[in-house]
């Protein structure tokens, strides 16, 4: 059985979950723009690396409480 983490999901088309398996962390990221991707991380520093990059604070300029709150929903992986 595999732990699942939601990170954000704004409705069945815009959502990002993570899902442990063992030592591998899986990064689904689904949009209605781009369909669904599927990252691979191998450590927990790494997927963070990817979502400090993927989720960048100039991006959210206004949201700033939406960005904190992605980036601590990761962080608690």
């Amino acid at each position: 059985m595999f732990k699942k983490h939601q990170i954000y999901k704004t409705d069945k088309y815009n959502m990002l979950t993570v899902e442990v398996q063992g030592k591998t962390l899986i990064v689904r990221e689904i949009s209605d723009q781009w369909g669904e991707e599927c990252h691979t991380f191998v450590s927990r520093p790494e997927m963070l690396h990817w979502a400090e990059n993927r989720f960048r604070l100039t991006d959210f300029a206004g949201r700033e409480d939406e960005h904190s709150a992605i980036m601590m929903a990761f962080r608690e992986v």
